[in-house]
C-alpha cells in the first residue's frame, strides 16, 4: 500500500505534468486498494474526463480485471494521457513486458509515474515479490523517454520517477538490463524458472520463508502473530503457485 512520500510524489507528478484544464484520461496499474488508490488525487488536477483502474483481480479501485503484460492489447496503443503504475513493478516477473505496455498505451506526450522499490526494502509478497529498482536502473530503462523526475523515498528504500513519452518515440530494447533479484539475491537478467534451478530456487524460498515463520514464532512481541503468520502461508501458497505455473491464488 503507498505510503505519504510515494502519494505526494503523485500529487506533485499530476500537478505540475499534465495541462490543467483538458479532457484527459488516465489508467492505474495494479490498482487494488481499499483505500480508493490514487483516484482522488486526480481531483487535484481536474481534467480527467476518465479513469481506469486495473489489476489482476477485482476489488476496490478496480474497473477491469487485466494482467499488466496485456495492456496494449485490451485498450491499444496510444490510449491515455496518464499512466500510473504505484508499488507495482517490484511485484511481476516480466517487468520488461509490463513497462513494454505501459510505454505503448500511454500516448505520445502523455505521462507516465511510477514508484517502486529498492535494495534493503523488506520481502512483500504481494502476491510475489521479485525486484527491486535504484535509480540508475529507471534512467536506464526509460531512456527512450523524457525524465521529467527521478527521486529516492526518503522514508524506505525506492525510487520514484515521472517520465514523458516524446512524439518520435522509439521504444529501447531492455534486454540486456539487469535488476536485483529478491529470488536469487543476485542481479539478474531474467528470471528462469526452468529445470534443476527452478528445484534449487523453490529450496531457497522455502528455507528463507522458514526462518521467517521461526523468528515469528519465537518473537518477544506476539500481538499480531496471527496475521503475520497468514501472511507467511500466503506467500508460501503464491510461491508454490509460481513454481508449478500456475496464477496466484491468494492475496
Amino acid at each position: 500500500m503507498p505510503h505519504g512520500a510515494c502519494i505526494l510524489f503523485v500529487a506533485r507528478s499530476l500537478l505540475r505534468g499534465l495541462p490543467a484544464g483538458e479532457q484527459l484520461r488516465a489508467l492505474e496499474v495494479g490498482a487494488w486498494d481499499p483505500n480508493g488508490g490514487f483516484r482522488s488525487l486526480t481531483e487535484l488536477h481536474g481534467g480527467f474526463s476518465e479513469y481506469v483502474g486495473v489489476d489482476i483481480r477485482e476489488g476496490p479501485g478496480i474497473d477491469r480485471v487485466c494482467d499488466a503484460e496485456n495492456l496494449a492489447d485490451e485498450f491499444g496503443e496510444g490510449s491515455f494521457d496518464l499512466v500510473l503504475a504505484a508499488e507495482l513493478l517490484e511485484h511481476v516477473r516480466d517487468w520488461r513486458e509490463v513497462i513494454s505496455n505501459i510505454k505503448k498505451v500511454c500516448k505520445p506526450n502523455g505521462m507516465m509515474i511510477f514508484t517502486t522499490r529498492s535494495r534493503g526494502y523488506r520481502y512483500h509478497a504481494a502476491p510475489y515479490d521479485f525486484w527491486r529498482f535504484e535509480t540508475e536502473d529507471v534512467e536506464a530503462i526509460f531512456a527512450d523517454c523524457e525524465l521529467l523526475a527521478l527521486e529516492r523515498d526518503p522514508e524506505e528504500p525506492g525510487v520514484f520517477a515521472s517520465v514523458r513519452k516524446p512524439l518520435d518515440f522509439q521504444e529501447r530494447d531492455l534486454s540486456g538490463i539487469s535488476l536485483f533479484c529478491m529470488v536469487t539475491n543476485l542481479r539478474e537478467v531474467s528470471l528462469d524458472l526452468d529445470g534443476t534451478r527452478k528445484a534449487k530456487l523453490f529450496a531457497k524460498i522455502a528455507v528463507a520463508k522458514l526462518r521467517q515463520l521461526g523468528a515469528l514464532v519465537f518473537s518477544p512481541s506476539r500481538q499480531n502473530l496471527p496475521a503475520a503468520l497468514r501472511l507467511q502461508a500466503n506467500e508460501l501458497a503464491n510461491l508454490f503457485s509460481l513454481f508449478k505455473g500456475r496464477r496466484p491464488t491468494r492475496f
